[in-house]
């Protein structure tokens, strides 16, 4: 007998952690190989990062002790009134259209052309990105119609086509989060999903990189996937020990990403290799460089707050919430590795705490 996969929520705000540690285990992989010359991190790093699960996971239990004796409940008559079908609809079609428009102004494939794809990120981009991803993802978790999975398909191909990773695997994986909550899922689904998933990670890595035409790669297509844990553990390893070398200036450009052409992941990179490459530093590295340690720990009890806020009135009240918890959750998984350096994900999770006050009555219901 099959053990019913949804008595554990493997979405649920827990699955960070579980995702941490097969990171961990990635890049020891990488180290153990000596990967490209890759030689491992200071026993002082893992510490970090293990205290920095902690407090997500204290921010967890903050949550659910303000949400103790309180009943969630939806204003259906305002969602209904903002998200119509035909609304959503024109809006999934308006990013999309957008991508389209950014790719003809690009004039050709980021995907296949490194100088193309480090002028990818326009403000088109950005605002297509912006209006997609939420509107895709409510307009399958609230309308039942099997020609919008083409929308997705076809939105999905636009967004591969830039270049970049970390947007392709964000609708890929928050589309499937919406499912998983809306669908009944068997298990071979959901397997076939994570194995598709992981072989569009590799595939779209490995091209873009090969693509870039001053870099040279010999690495196979999984040692990249094992080489890029490896390396951006190092990276964290590194800022670990220049703790507030940066000032502030990570958070700034981030917060600054629509007027400043600025990538915070390139001062990373000055910061911590001393090239002005684009370089990730995981989840805890940005805010280490930035503030030092302590700034982690409360970006990490805040993200756990908010996460498992938005994850207990997804589970109540359902309709968009799910969409948008969705979107959150995917970034969520994507920053293991990117960190928070992404103004467009700031905006997801302001958009969803907005959306959250105006729509959603949390009411204390007495003592029990």
């Amino acid at each position: 007998m099959i053990m019913d996969y949804k008595k554990f929520d493997i979405f649920s705000p827990m699955v960070f952690v579980l995702l941490v540690i097969v990171y961990l285990i990635f890049s020891q992989t990488a180290f153990s190989y000596h990967i490209n010359k890759l030689i491992g991190v200071d026993l002082y790093t893992f510490g970090v990062i293990f205290l920095g699960i902690a407090f997500y996971i204290i921010g967890i239990v903050l949550s659910n002790y303000f949400l103790k004796n309180k009943e969630i409940s939806l204003n259906t008559e305002k969602i209904d009134k903002i998200f119509s079908e035909r609304l959503v609809l024109s809006l999934v079609i308006i990013g999309i259209l957008l991508q389209i428009v950014n790719l003809i102004y690009l004039g050709g494939i980021p995907l296949f052309s490194g100088y193309l794809k480090a002028r990818a990120a326009t403000r088109i981009w950005l605002l297509s990105y912006l209006i997609f991803l939420p509107s895709i993802n409510i307009l399958i978790a609230r309308y039942e119609d099997k020609k919008y999975y083409l929308l997705f398909l076809l939105g999905l191909l636009l967004f591969v086509a830039t270049g970049y990773r970390t947007t392709a695997m964000a609708i890929v994986i928050s589309v499937l989060i919406t499912l998983y909550y809306t669908k009944d899922l068997a298990w071979k689904y959901l397997i076939l999903s994570v194995i598709a998933i992981f072989i569009l990670l590799v595939v779209v890595g490995y091209i873009a990189v090969k693509s870039i035409e001053w870099q040279s790669w010999s690495s196979t297509p999984i040692e990249l996937l094992f080489y890029r844990a490896g390396y951006t553990l190092q990276v964290l390893d590194r800022a670990v020990f220049m703790q507030g070398s940066t000032h502030g200036q990570l958070l700034y450009n981030t917060l600054m990403g629509f007027f400043k052409s600025t990538d915070p992941r390139v001062i990373v990179g000055s910061a911590t290799i001393g090239k002005a490459h684009s370089t990730t530093s995981t989840i805890f590295g940005p805010a280490l460089l930035d503030f030092g340690l302590y700034a982690m720990l409360v970006q990490m009890t805040i993200l756990g707050f908010i996460m498992n806020l938005i994850y207990k009135v997804q589970i109540n009240v359902k309709s968009i919430f799910i969409g948008l918890y969705a979107i959150v959750m995917a970034h969520l998984i994507i920053w293991i590795e990117t960190g928070p350096t992404d103004l467009v994900v700031f905006l997801f999770y302001l958009i969803s705490i907005i959306i959250l006050i105006y729509a959603v009555n949390i009411k204390k219901v007495g003592n029990k």
